[in-house]
């Protein structure tokens, strides 16, 4: 039985550009890959929320919202694990993708800009990963279905969160912020559009 996930309007109105057809078909031929750098990208995901911990532990609220969200990127990671463990799927550690890269190359070095960077750039990433949830959850079998349908609450409560942290934050007024993630929407937008060579869970058009 199909699982009806719709995208969360908030995040259909953030993303400028719509996860391809083609991604979504590759990725139904691609479960064990999908799922494998599902689990990467949740330990990543994590880490990064630790990053900001260690970087810049003297902004509380920043800190504890991001301690919380550790918690539970890992969490989604142990649950992707056991998936996986069901499946007989074996986890191994993955390189970073071109999509990693790509927005980890355009992040700007001086503060407070590239804490306003690292807070977008999470944002652009969960929105990404809740429409991905959504778009595919229909297409797969029902107990993955019903997995990614149940994270999308999640996901989109992480970008909200980057989101306020980035206004909040950064001490940048709010013009210069939109104008920043419309270039951040931009970058991300290509590198979930391009043709790509290697199949990950934010990778581009399949070749």
């Amino acid at each position: 039985m199909a699982v009806d996930t719709p995208v969360p309007a908030n995040i259909a109105a953030f993303l400028p550009t719509s996860t391809p057809e083609a991604w979504l078909d590759e990725a139904c031929e691609q479960i064990p890959a999908m799922l494998l750098d599902h689990a990467n990208c949740e330990l990543k995901a994590a880490s990064t929320a630790l990053g900001f911990l260690y970087r810049y532990p003297e902004r509380t609220e920043l800190a504890q919202r991001m301690s919380r969200l550790a918690r539970e990127e890992l969490r989604h990671f142990e649950q992707v694990r056991s998936i996986m463990a069901d499946m007989d799927v074996p986890f191994e550690r993955l390189s970073a993708s071109r999509y990693a890269g790509g927005l980890r190359d355009v992040v700007r070095h001086e503060e407070p800009y590239k804490l306003l960077d690292l807070l977008l750039i999470g944002a652009l990433i969960e929105a990404r990963s809740c429409e991905r949830f959504a778009r595919i959850a229909p297409r797969l079998p029902e107990r993955l279905g019903r997995f990614y349908g149940g994270l999308l609450a999640s996901e989109a409560r992480h970008f909200e969160h980057y989101i306020a942290f980035a206004k909040s934050e950064c001490g940048v007024d709010e013009a210069e912020i939109d104008a920043r993630l419309e270039e951040l929407k931009a970058v991300e937008s290509s590198l979930i559009t391009e043709p790509d060579d290697e199949f990950r869970f934010h990778s581009g058009t399949p070749k």
